[in-house]
């Protein structure tokens, strides 16, 4: 899809649907427990999916690139006494390292074969119970395989205790789905690298002892609309200079990626204002901006948006110095890789490692950009407010189904042709 040279409209309001990785959470907690009705959930492929697989009875269950559906299914089929599973998705999926999660529940139990490579998808699971509550599973993976034993610790009769080995990655998105099994009922607690998730019969008897705790249990949730989505939107801001306002979005947030924020702030000169009566947020861009020599900046608490990141760097010429990036290589695609190949195309050549991005030069990029996808929807947003700078094209636009759908109604909307 070509992208005409553009310039970014003034005060426009742009809605984004709930938060993908919130309404995933839920979903599984539903399904698990009931009891819970959900609003403004994420119009997301990988949600739509995961909501599909939960509410059928097939023994095979295809869940195509969600990753995230991979991950929380896993545990959740581990669970179903007496119900066999073939869990598979596209040929990049089976591409992606599902060991640890699998090590930590045939650790805990669980009987799961792998059906071609060993680690990685297909899975054939024989739903069983579950008795022991005690696993240790590396810390510096990704959270999701975390999250997928937390969202079914309430569930198992013990409980779940979880030992995390190392350094722990993406901690934000840990304490995310903490808060979300507390909001609905269920104790937990994290101290050092240990978190212990009560058995939902024990965090029951325990609210019958404190009636306002019990009394504060969410039944109704209205899930916060999508931080990683709206980092392509402080992007234009910080590229276009206009002002931008984004709804149903909270001034304290349970996502990981609200980071933006201070980062947007500090390095690019993009203010948030939050509107506490109508859940809305203003970016609002200081014209005046100093900028700092370079961005260098550890975003191990919220890699999904480096991609953005360093493409409003080149576009402003900054240089940028990235690390803790270590997860972005077993996403949908090698996203290091991907982004040296692609930010070069606009100008910038990169140095990678294992677990992080640098700039080495800018330079006149040519005439005809055309940006390929990889089958990844961060890399075509992230890249589409680089339109603000030159014209270019988007491969494969169709990706962004898998988390934002309305993605380019929503561009241009806002976007002018220059």
């Amino acid at each position: 899809m070509k992208i005409s040279k553009s310039h970014l409209l003034d005060g426009k309001t742009i809605s984004i649907t709930g938060s993908k990785s919130i309404s995933n959470r839920l979903l599984i907690l539903g399904k698990l427990f009931g009891d819970l009705k959900i609003e403004n959930l994420s119009n997301s492929q990988d949600t739509q999916l995961l909501q599909k697989a939960l509410n059928e009875d097939s023994e095979i269950v295809d869940i195509h690139h969600a990753g995230t559906a991979m991950r929380f299914l896993t545990s959740f089929y581990a669970i179903q006494e007496g119900r066999k599973t073939i869990l598979t998705g596209s040929e990049r999926m089976k591409q992606r390292p599902i060991k640890p999660l699998v090590d930590a529940l045939r650790e805990l139990g669980a009987e799961i074969n792998y059906l071609e490579s060993e680690g990685f998808p297909p899975l054939e699971i024989h739903g069983k119970k579950i008795e022991k509550n005690f696993v240790k599973i590396p810390a510096n993976i990704s959270s999701q395989f975390i999250t997928s034993l937390l969202l079914i610790g309430a569930s198992l009769e013990n409980g779940l205790e979880i030992d995390l080995q190392g350094e722990i990655t993406s901690r934000s998105y840990i304490k995310m789905t903490l808060k979300i099994l507390k909001d609905i009922g269920v104790e937990t607690h994290f101290e050092g690298n240990t978190i212990k998730i009560l058995s939902a019969a024990s965090s029951l008897s325990n609210q019958k002892l404190d009636r306002h705790y019990h009394s504060s249990k969410i039944k109704h949730y209205i899930v916060e609309s999508d931080w990683s989505s709206a980092s392509y939107f402080y992007s234009l801001v910080a590229i276009g200079k206009k002002k931008m306002h984004l709804k149903s979005f909270y001034a304290h947030s349970l996502q990981g990626d609200s980071a933006l924020k201070e980062i947007y702030l500090k390095f690019f000169g993009v203010n948030t204002i939050s509107d506490a009566g109508e859940n809305k947020i203003t970016l609002l861009p200081d014209t005046h901006f100093q900028y700092p020599e370079k961005f260098v900046l550890d975003m191990n608490d919220c890699p999904d948006i480096a991609q953005t990141v360093c493409v409003t760097c080149v576009a402003l010429k900054l240089p940028f110095e990235i690390s803790g990036l270590g997860t972005l290589k077993v996403k949908e695609t090698d996203r290091l890789v991907a982004l040296q190949n692609e930010l070069e195309k606009i100008g910038c050549r990169t140095e990678i490692t294992e677990n992080s991005i640098k700039s080495l030069e800018f330079f006149e990029s040519n005439s005809e950009i055309s940006i390929a996808t990889y089958n990844d929807h961060r890399m075509a947003m992230s890249f589409a407010p680089f339109a603000l700078v030159k014209e270019l094209d988007i491969q494969n636009e169709d990706v962004v189904e898998k988390s934002y759908p309305d993605f380019w109604t929503d561009f241009f909307e806002i976007t002018e042709k220059s």
